[in-house]
């Protein structure tokens, strides 16, 4: 039997889909997901701000088992309590979300941790060197979710690409048509929210997501 790992596995990638309730009923967010997985989603983020404990704990639990069974990790938004409770694969958190510190030790070696470093490579440092999987920049354009967050740009990809060991993800207001320069900058997985789960066909709109990573997205 083999030995439990010591150490996170490194965060897959390409297309990293972001779910949001306000484009997703819950009767729709299984599918939704399934949907965005079919057409090349590497990763899954479960993020919900509602204060309805039980509800949140019940669609997470259900996309962990839908993911693990598609090979795709399912990382939790926010609430580290939760990403426990119901195996996920890790968590994400911001400046204002746990601690990293923290969410290892709840989480454990295996977990994936991954912190939002908006446009500051300095805090991207001290993620790394506090022990997170992978860091996460942005917005990167206007977003329909976060109109106010603060604007990231490709060099600080490209700087940031030049000397951090982790993946690095960009996120906001990324859409087929601009993901590009990202990837060509350093990104190697495009957060994605809206032009994903507010498709008509969100398979392929993950696909056409996905493609630009090239004909396969390897780990």
């Amino acid at each position: 039997m083999p030995a439990a790992p010591t150490t996170a596995p490194r965060l897959p990638r390409g297309l990293y889909v972001i779910t949001d309730a306000g484009l997703l009923p819950d009767a729709a967010l299984a599918a939704a997901v399934a949907a965005a997985i079919a057409g090349g989603a590497r990763v899954v983020q479960y993020r919900d701000k509602s204060d309805d404990a039980a509800r949140r704990h019940a669609q997470a639990a259900a996309l962990v088992a839908l993911c693990r069974a598609r090979g795709v990790p399912l990382i939790v938004n926010d609430d580290v309590a939760l990403a426990a409770a119901v195996g996920a694969a890790g968590v994400h958190v911001g400046k204002d979300d746990a601690a990293l510190a923290a969410a290892r030790a709840a989480l454990g070696p295996q977990a994936l941790i991954g912190v939002s470093c908006y446009a500051d490579l300095a805090l991207a440092r001290a993620a790394v060197a506090g022990g997170a999987d992978y860091v996460a920049f942005g917005a990167f354009f206007p977003s329909r979710i976060k109109p106010g967050a603060v604007r990231a740009d490709a060099a600080l990809l490209r700087a940031a690409r030049a000397e951090l060991p982790c993946p690095i993800v960009a996120i906001g207001g990324i859409t087929a048509g601009n993901g590009a320069e990202l990837v060509a900058a350093g990104a190697n997985s495009l957060a994605v929210i809206s032009d994903v789960f507010g498709a008509t066909d969100m398979r392929a709109a993950a696909a056409a997501l996905a493609a630009l990573f090239g004909p396969e997205a390897p780990a």
